[in-house]
């Protein structure tokens, strides 16, 4: 008798961190309810955001919606994945899911990030950022380490910055 195989699952988690000089709603907000393709500008292999679709919701606990991207070395371009809200807690914290992801990631299925925002002071905020990239095939994982913990973490950085054009500037919303 043959048993089922066996389903690993790993987690990576990175963090980073960083102090905006903004209103507490500005750096909660413009992460998720500014132009995402503002936020995520392409790095690397990565690439760039150009627009979401059935976004109608997006940024209630429960919304999602299609993601697109230009072309790069290793994507055709077009949709890439799913983003939906896992929690929001107003002015304090964001919990999403990257999910359904049209090209191949190095095994990776699912990434789960969260934004959370501190007043330190008046116009000074603290973000921490953290993704968990979820990966369930095994012989990947020293890559899917590695991958994490050098070039997503690099990643994130440029999205952090990103994100504090929008928030310290007077870029306006798209989602309410």
């Amino acid at each position: 008798m043959v048993s089922n195989p066996v389903l690993y699952t790993m987690k990576i988690s990175v963090s980073v961190s960083t102090i905006y000089h903004c209103t507490l709603e500005r750096a909660f907000k413009c992460p998720m309810l500014c132009d995402v393709s503002k936020v995520h500008t392409g790095f690397g292999l990565m690439p760039r955001v150009t627009h979401c679709t059935d976004d109608t919701d997006w940024g209630i606990k429960g919304s999602s919606k299609r993601v697109f991207s230009a072309p790069s070395l290793t994507f055709k371009g077009g949709e890439s994945s799913m983003d939906r809200v896992i929690e929001r807690i107003e002015n304090r914290y964001w919990k999403i899911e990257v999910y359904d992801f049209k090209s191949w990631m190095l095994g990776f299925n699912r990434f789960v990030g969260e934004w959370q925002t501190t007043e330190l002071a008046p116009n000074q905020i603290r973000i921490d950022y953290t993704y968990t990239l979820h990966a369930n095939t095994w012989m990947y994982y020293p890559l899917n380490w590695l991958f994490a913990r050098v070039f997503w973490r690099a990643y994130m950085k440029q999205v952090l910055e990103n994100v504090r054009k929008l928030a310290e500037g007077a870029e306006p919303y798209l989602y309410a």
